[in-house]
């Protein structure tokens, strides 16, 4: 979960549903941008953070019982795993963005567990596989995820509110055809990008939150109850050329 404090207690927005921004700002990407496998790519970038633990007992809560930020997690090769199968039952494709997302995430931790090294030894494996048996190019399977990676950065910076004020520029990442890429907001509330990556000059997207004004839960079950019970709250952004 991507969790923020807030006066009124807590803003909760699911990771499944940063993937689902982060997918409606990638369709606005550029036409003659785009990725190969463009489908398969989309929805790879949909479930980049899918296969987590079951809501029981108090695998989303910290110690003290609030919500738990994704931030704070250890890495967890169950979900490694389950996100990878995820990707896997739908094409190797899929379960290629999924691979290298790992790759991405926690190579540099290696040497740290001998599990996780063999996993990642695995994942590299999977990667050589997975390209021959779709006929690509490295560079191909480069790009896709390179696009997949700069889209789930600009997300959370949406969802973390990381836009600075005052119309001061933050670096979203490198795109994937190489170029810097920087986010603002006007005074208008709008936010513009530069340089300008999309198809359209101005499109808006936005993502659902949970208002939780209960600050402590004593056990997923609690936590998942109000997060359900609460009102549909959208987080909704401008994008203007």
């Amino acid at each position: 979960m991507i969790v923020t404090q807030t006066d009124a207690g807590w803003q909760v927005i699911n990771q499944q549903a940063h993937g689902l921004l982060a997918v409606q700002l990638a369709l606005q990407w550029r036409l003659d941008k785009r990725p190969v496998h463009w489908e398969e790519t989309l929805i790879a970038l949909t479930e980049h953070d899918d296969g987590q633990d079951a809501w029981k007992g108090r695998n989303h809560l910290t110690k003290a019982g609030g919500p738990l930020h994704f931030q704070i997690l250890e890495y967890s090769l169950d979900q490694c795993r389950n996100l990878i199968q995820i990707g896997l039952q739908k094409s190797r494709w899929n379960a290629l963005m999924m691979s290298m997302h790992t790759t991405f995430l926690y190579e540099p931790k290696r040497g740290t567990d001998k599990a996780l090294d063999s996993f990642l030894d695995q994942q590299i494996e999977n990667q050589a596989a997975w390209r021959k048996q779709y006929k690509a190019t490295k560079a191909d399977a480069t790009y896709a995820y390179a696009f997949l990676q700069w889209f789930d950065a600009l997300s959370l910076i949406l969802c973390l509110d990381q836009v600075p004020p005052e119309e001061r520029r933050l670096e979203i990442s490198i795109g994937p055809d190489g170029i810097s890429y920087f986010i603002r907001q006007r005074t208008d509330g709008t936010l513009g990008v530069d340089p300008w990556p999309f198809e359209q000059s101005m499109f808006s997207v936005h993502v659902e939150v949970f208002q939780l004004a209960q600050l402590v839960f004593k056990d997923d079950k609690e936590l998942y109850s109000e997060m359900h019970k609460s009102p549909i709250v959208l987080k909704e952004w401008t994008f203007k050329q």
